[in-house]
């Protein structure tokens, strides 16, 4: 058993991500038993994984044998390449990348690399290179990344309170009622076959999101999707729960809206983080950043409006 003390440079993060940085290579369900059973303490009592540490907190910390360090996997020179021509913003603090489609943020779980080793990799001599929060492998768009501990606080503060704004453009197949739908219905985690999914469960943790329509066509409707909390497959479950499942969405989609898109060339899910907007930070006003609708989704789109010729307004 060991104890360590929080630096205030750690000041404000959460006690589980402290913990995985501390224990790099320890898988997060072990973290996460860790927590539970109250092996790590922080001055002294049991605390969760969402507890925010404070400088001067004494955390105790159980023998844990971590796995052999693995070399890390770099990415190819023509990934790089690519990656470099998806930054929307760079400054001394913050970097917001157009993350493509089918690039996981980060590495793990058979996956050799993802976005922040890759950005890593492509700023050798950067020493802080953060995400600030994650977007699933299969979505597209914007994505934050800090550039120093300071603006990874700050921005996670932002987060928890909501003041970070993110909108995503989604294909939802199905009809979609009215204008303006807000799902509030909590989720929660459960595995099935191996595989973690989520589903809509009064148990779970409480998630909203906002549905706005932007154009109808006969068996799909392009929408405004408002995040106003940050949960796993949030957008995608909800739109399921709504009986209007994502397009290309495998997990919770309908296979014949996937046949009938896959008709007209859609190949992957049709969710994309199109703008986001953080308040005031380190003496800046408020920021908004946006990610053009890739070319490939954009197609879909073109396709669909030629079919229906005249689409409906919303």
């Amino acid at each position: 058993m060991s104890h360590v003390s929080v630096s205030a440079d750690q000041a404000g993060q959460r006690v589980d991500n402290f913990l995985l940085a501390r224990f790099r290579g320890l898988p997060r369900s072990r973290v996460y038993r860790l927590l539970r059973r109250g092996e790590v303490r922080v001055n002294g009592g049991r605390i969760g994984p969402e507890h925010r540490l404070q400088a001067g907190d004494r955390v105790r910390l159980p023998p844990v044998d971590l796995p052999p360090p693995r070399p890390p996997q770099q990415a190819p020179t023509r990934q790089l390449d690519e990656l470099g021509a998806c930054i929307l913003y760079e400054d001394e603090r913050l970097l917001v990348l157009d993350k493509p489609a089918g690039l996981a943020c980060h590495g793990g779980s058979g996956i050799r690399y993802g976005a922040i080793e890759a950005l890593r990799q492509l700023r050798p001599n950067q020493p802080f290179l953060e995400l600030v929060h994650r977007l699933d492998r299969d979505t597209s768009g914007c994505l934050l990344i800090a550039k120093r501990r300071s603006t990874l606080r700050a921005l996670h503060e932002q987060l928890r309170t909501g003041a970070v704004k993110k909108r995503y453009l989604a294909l939802l197949t199905g009809q979609f009622a009215g204008r303006r739908q807000r799902v509030d219905a909590p989720l929660a985690r459960y595995e099935r076959g191996g595989e973690r999914l989520v589903r809509v469960d009064a148990a779970g943790k409480p998630a909203a999101t906002v549905f706005r329509a932007r154009e109808r066509y006969p068996q799909a409707t392009l929408v405004e999707a408002e995040l106003l909390s940050g949960r796993t497959h949030q957008i995608r479950v909800h739109a399921a729960h709504l009986g209007c499942p994502l397009a290309g969405d495998a997990k919770y989609g309908d296979p014949q809206a996937e046949a009938r898109l896959g008709d007209i060339g859609l190949r992957r899910l049709f969710l994309h983080a199109a703008e986001l907007e953080i308040a005031p930070l380190d003496g800046v006003g408020a920021r908004h950043f946006s990610a053009p609708l890739p070319s490939a989704l954009e197609s879909v789109l073109i396709r669909l409006r030629q079919q229906t010729l005249t689409p409906s307004p919303p």
